[in-house]
């Protein structure tokens, strides 16, 4: 059923203990509260990336456009080196900027909650940015396609 509710799709990056960048592909990303600014995002217990990035206490969420389909397996791996490769920008945030997104918001962990097999993490946003206006990348019965704007 749920394969059915088509969802955009983010990817979320942060970094280790010891600076290295980390991120993973998510289509749980979602407003929670507009005062004060609040989003949330659900990894699953066994995601190596969030474990690595949950102690820094931020991360940014990156929205994926539609011509980024690619970076979907890329993020979706378990481990490896995921930004090899990819285009990122610099950040005056220090965490990873991916190239050609839609829109990026810089989150402090807020909460995070038990939620069956997964996490349930609440980001206060302290930044946003819209550098694109580009159509999103959209998940729907386990395929990632570009929507036409």
């Amino acid at each position: 059923m749920c394969a059915r509710w088509a969802t955009g799709v983010a990817v979320v990056t942060g970094t280790g203990a010891d600076g290295e960048p980390l991120g993973l592909v998510v289509n749980s990303f979602t407003s929670l509260s507009l005062d004060p600014p609040l989003v949330l995002f659900c990894p699953g217990h066994g995601s190596v990336s969030w474990r690595g990035m949950r102690g820094c206490g931020r991360f940014a969420i990156n929205v994926l456009s539609g011509d980024q389909a690619a970076l979907v397996p890329v993020f979706a791996r378990s481990g490896g080196d995921k930004f090899a490769g990819v285009p990122v920008q610099d950040s005056a945030d220090r965490l990873p900027a991916l190239d050609g997104v839609i829109a990026r918001l810089v989150c402090e962990v807020e909460a995070v909650y038990p939620g069956g097999d997964h996490e349930i993490v609440v980001g206060r946003v302290v930044a946003a940015e819209t550098p694109d206006a580009a159509a999103p990348l959209l998940h729907y019965r386990g395929r990632a396609f570009g929507l036409s704007a």
